[in-house]
C-alpha cells in the first residue's frame, strides 16, 4: 500500500489514530485548508479487534445501526450526511441490504476512506506507533477505545482516568454456504422492508438447552488486575443469559414478528443473522457478542438449528476499551482542561458507537482547525444529535460517568409534553435537522441536499433501547 509519508509538508495539526474519528477529523481540517499529519500504528501493530491494514476499520457490518428517524442514531447519520461528512459518503457508497438499518461492506467502506485520506493533498498519513503525545503543536487524540498501553498510560497520567474502562465484545461471522436453508428462512421483523435477515428458529427445549450451555461454557477471563465491566449496549450473550432464563428470548432472540413459514407460528425463540459483506457470502450473528473461548463458541453455536455445520470466518472476542472521564477533564470544545492544545475525539472520550465516534471526530476536526487559525466556532446546538452526544460528555456526573450511545433522552425535551413516543421522536428529529442546518450555515458549511423521509416505523433490530 502506497502511503503519503513521502509528501513533505509542515503539519499544523497532528492527529493520532486513523479510525472513524481520526479520519473524519483529518478530512474536515484538511477541507478547511489546515495541513494534517495523521498517525496510525497499523500495520506495524494491531489492536485485538482489528485485522485490516486500511483505515477506519469496522468490527462488523451492522455497526452503523438503524437508518430511520425513530432512533437518534438515524438522525445523527442524517446530520452527518447533510454536512458532507466523509464517513457518510463512504457508508452510502458501500451500503449492503439490511432492512431498516444502514449496514456496509466493511472492507469496501474502509478502502473508500483510506483512498480519500491518501489522495488528499493536505493530509500526510504516517504509519507509526505513537508512544507519547507530542510536546508542541495542536494535537487531536483519536486513538479509540483500544489505545496502546504506552500511550494510554500517559493519557491516564494527564486525565486521572487510569481506572476508567469497560469490556466490549464482537459477534461471530458465518459463511452463508454452511447454513441449512431447509430450516432457516429470510425475513425482516414485521415484514418491514426487504427480507434481509436469516432466521433460525428454536423450540422451548432447544432454547433452554442453549441457555444452559451458555451458562456452563468456558469463557475468556479477565486478567487478575482488571474488573470485568461491560457496556450495556454491547453485553456478551452469556452475560445476558445470566440475568434470567427468558432474558435472551425477550432480547436478541425474541421471535415477535417472525412467524416460521413452515408452521405459520412464531417460534419460542429466533436467532437472526445479518449480512456482513456486499457479496452476501458471510453473515454475523445478531446480538451474539461473546467472551466464550473459541472451542466453546464452535460447539455451542452449532447447536442452533440451521447452524449445525456452520463455518466460522471470524469467531467472537472480548477486549478492553479505555475511555477518559470527559466531564472532569475536557472543556466543552473537547480540549484538555490542563493543556488546551490537546483535543480528544471519538470513543476515547466516552461516546459509544462508530456513528457517534465519527460525529465526535467531525466536530473535533472543525474545532481544532479553527483553533489552529486562532478562531473559535460555536458548538452544535444540543437540540441536534451531534450536540446532544457532546452534551453527554459535558453534563454527565463525573463521579458516575459511563460511555453512551446517542439517544433521544439526551436531547432537550420538546415544549409539547403529551405526544406518542414515535411522534415525539419524529418531532425531535425534525427540530434537530432544522437546528443542524442553521448551525452548518453559521460555520460556513454548505448543506447537502439529501432530505430523509420522516415517517413512523417499527424499531429495527439495530435500534438501541431508549
Amino acid at each position: 500500500m502506497q502511503e503519503q509519508s513521502s509528501k513533505k509538508i509542515s503539519p499544523q495539526l497532528t492527529i493520532i489514530g486513523a479510525g472513524l474519528a481520526g479520519c473524519e477529523a483529518a478530512w474536515q481540517a484538511a477541507q478547511r485548508g489546515v495541513q494534517v499529519r495523521l498517525l496510525e500504528m497499523k500495520p506495524l501493530r494491531y489492536s485485538p479487534a482489528h485485522e485490516l491494514e486500511t483505515l477506519a476499520e469496522l468490527v462488523c457490518s451492522n455497526s452503523l445501526r438503524g437508518a430511520g428517524m425513530g432512533n437518534a442514531v438515524g438522525c445523527m447519520k442524517e446530520e452527518l450526511r447533510r454536512a458532507g461528512a466523509l464517513f457518510m459518503q463512504a457508508a452510502d457508497a458501500t451500503a449492503v441490504p439490511a432492512g431498516g438499518a444502514l449496514a456496509v461492506d466493511r472492507a469496501a467502506f474502509s478502502a473508500f476512506i483510506t483512498r480519500a485520506i491518501q489522495e488528499h493533498p493536505l493530509i500526510e498519513l504516517e504509519r507509526i506507533e505513537v508512544l507519547r503525545l507530542p510536546e508542541t503543536g495542536v494535537v487531536i487524540v483519536a486513538t479509540g477505545p483500544l489505545t496502546s498501553d504506552a500511550l494510554a498510560e500517559q493519557i491516564a497520567q494527564l486525565t486521572s482516568a487510569e481506572d476508567l474502562y469497560f469490556y466490549d465484545a464482537i459477534a461471530p461471522v458465518i459463511s452463508v454456504n454452511s447454513i441449512d436453508f431447509s430450516v432457516a428462512w429470510r425475513a425482516s421483523r414485521y415484514d418491514k422492508g426487504t427480507a434481509d435477515y436469516l432466521n433460525c428458529p428454536m423450540n422451548k427445549e432447544q432454547y433452554e438447552t442453549f441457555v444452559a450451555e451458555l451458562l456452563a461454557a468456558d469463557k475468556v477471563e479477565a486478567r487478575n488486575f482488571e474488573n470485568m465491566l461491560h457496556f450495556e449496549g454491547c453485553m456478551p450473550i452469556e452475560e445476558m443469559a445470566r440475568r434470567g432464563e427468558r432474558t435472551l428470548a425477550f432480547g436478541p432472540l425474541k421471535p415477535v414478528g417472525l412467524p416460521d413459514p413452515r408452521t405459520g407460528y412464531e417460534p419460542y425463540a429466533v436467532v437472526q443473522l445479518r449480512q456482513d459483506n456486499r457479496a452476501a457470502t458471510h453473515y454475523n450473528l445478531v446480538g451474539f457478542q461473546t467472551k466464550l473461548t473459541y472451542p466453546e463458541q464452535k460447539r455451542i453455536f452449532r447447536t442452533i438449528p440451521a447452524l449445525e455445520h456452520a463455518e466460522f470466518s471470524r469467531l467472537g472476542s472480548v477486549h478492553r476499551n479505555t475511555f477518559i472521564n470527559a466531564p472532569r477533564c475536557l472543556s466543552p470544545s473537547l480540549q484538555l482542561n490542563d493543556d488546551p492544545r490537546i483535543f480528544f475525539a471519538g470513543q476515547i472520550t466516552g461516546v459509544e458507537g462508530y456513528v457517534e465516534s465519527a460525529a465526535c471526530g467531525f466536530v473535533a476536526g472543525l474545532l481544532a482547525s479553527a483553533y489552529v487559525r486562532g478562531e473559535s466556532l460555536p458548538l452544535p446546538p444540543e437540540t441536534t444529535a451531534c450536540g446532544a452526544i457532546l452534551g453527554h460528555l459535558r453534563h454527565s456526573d463525573p463521579q458516575h460517568f459511563q460511555p453512551s450511545n446517542v439517544n433521544y433522552g439526551l436531547f432537550p425535551p420538546l415544549e409539547v409534553s403529551r405526544m406518542k413516543r414515535a411522534l415525539r421522536r419524529l418531532a425531535q428529529a425534525q427540530r434537530a435537522l432544522q437546528a443542524w442546518e442553521e448551525w452548518l450555515q453559521s460555520v460556513g458549511i454548505r448543506v447537502q441536499n439529501t432530505p430523509m423521509k420522516m415517517e413512523e416505523s417499527h424499531p429495527t433490530e439495530e435500534e438501541t433501547n431508549e
